[in-house]
C-alpha cells in the first residue's frame, strides 16, 4: 500500500509539473482568448457595466463591421462568446459580447437572482438600451466602425433583447439574428429588416408554437415571399420585395443553440449590408 501510495504521489507531482508548465507558457489563455481581446468597461446611468470585446487589429485604420452577442438569462460573456467562437469566423470584425445584470425573468427566476437584459421598453428604466448606446459610442469613437454593417444576436432572454433592439434601434443595423425568443409589446415597433430567427421544434420554454408564429410575422414585416429556398442544413431562405431576406433556422432540439448555427449566422451577416 505505500508503495501504491509512493507510486501515485509520483504520477501526481509529474502532472501538476507539467500542468504549471502549460500554465506558465506564453501561448496559453485560460479561456482561450486571442491578444485582441480585452475586457471594457463603461458607467451607465451610476453602474459599472463591462463587455468581453474582439477587436481585429485592423480596425482603427479600415471601415469595420461589428457584432454584438447577447447571452441568455444566466448567463454570461465570456461563455456565449466562447461558444460562438464568431472572431474565428469573421476575425476582420468587432466582436462584443455583453455582461447583463441581475434581472428577473420572464419565464424563469422571478425573483431576479441572475443575470440578463430588459425585456420590453421602459423595462428596467431602459438600462440596457443605454448601455448599448454607450458601447456603440464607444465602438465608433476609437475605431473604424462600418456604420452599414453593424448586426445583432443573441439567445433566449438575449435573443428578446435583440427583438428589443431591432424595434428601439433598429436604424442602426445591417441585420439581426435572435435565438428562441420572440418579440411581445416591441412587435408592433419592429421595421422591415434582414433578419434570421433560429428555434428548436422541441423548445419545452419559449413555446414552438409561439416561435412560428413570431416567424410568420418576421415574413409579413419584410415583405417576403412565401415560399423559401434552401441556405444550409436546417436554414431556409425567404426572399423580400423590400429587399430584407429572411433566414428561418429549425433544428431538432430544444431551449439550446445549435453549434452548427454559427457557420450560417457569419454568413447570413456577410451577405448584407445596410442600404
Amino acid at each position: 500500500m505505500l508503495f501504491n501510495r509512493i507510486r501515485f504521489d509520483a504520477r501526481l507531482g509529474i502532472i501538476l509539473t507539467l500542468l504549471t508548465i502549460i500554465l506558465s507558457s506564453p501561448g496559453f489563455s485560460q479561456n482561450q482568448q486571442s491578444a485582441n481581446t480585452q475586457v471594457m468597461h463603461w458607467t451607465v446611468d451610476g453602474v459599472d457595466r463591462e463587455a468581453l470585446v474582439y477587436v481585429p487589429a485592423t480596425a482603427k485604420t479600415q471601415p469595420t463591421p461589428v457584432i454584438f452577442i447577447f447571452h441568455g438569462h444566466g448567463g454570461n460573456m465570456r461563455e456565449i462568446f466562447r461558444g460562438r467562437g464568431f472572431d474565428e469566423l469573421w476575425p476582420g470584425a468587432i466582436i462584443i459580447s455583453p455582461q447583463g445584470l441581475n434581472t428577473p425573468g420572464q419565464l424563469v427566476d422571478p425573483q431576479g437572482l441572475l443575470p440578463g437584459w430588459q425585456k420590453a421598453p421602459g423595462d428596467q428604466d431602459d438600462r440596457d438600451i443605454h448601455f448599448f448606446d454607450a458601447m456603440l459610442q464607444t465602438l465608433k469613437q476609437d475605431y473604424q466602425v462600418d456604420n452599414k454593417r453593424i448586426y445583432a444576436t443573441g439567445h433566449s432572454n438575449g435573443g428578446g433583447f435583440t427583438y428589443l433592439l431591432w424595434a428601439m434601434r433598429g436604424d442602426v443595423f445591417a441585420a439581426v439574428a435572435p435565438s428562441a425568443a420572440i418579440a411581445a409589446r416591441e412587435l408592433s415597433l419592429l421595421k422591415p429588416k434582414p433578419a434570421m430567427h433560429i428555434m428548436g421544434e422541441n423548445d419545452p420554454l419559449v413555446k414552438p408554437a409561439w416561435q412560428r408564429a413570431m416567424c410568420n410575422q418576421i415574413l409579413r414585416i419584410d415583405n417576403c415571399s412565401p415560399t423559401g429556398e434552401y441556405y444550409a442544413t436546417d436554414a431556409t431562405f425567404y426572399k423580400s420585395t423590400t429587399g430584407t431576406p429572411v433566414v428561418l433556422y429549425v433544428h431538432k432540439g430544444g431551449h439550446v443553440y445549435p453549434q452548427e448555427a454559427n457557420a450560417v449566422v457569419i454568413s447570413f451577416f456577410k451577405s448584407i449590408t445596410k442600404p
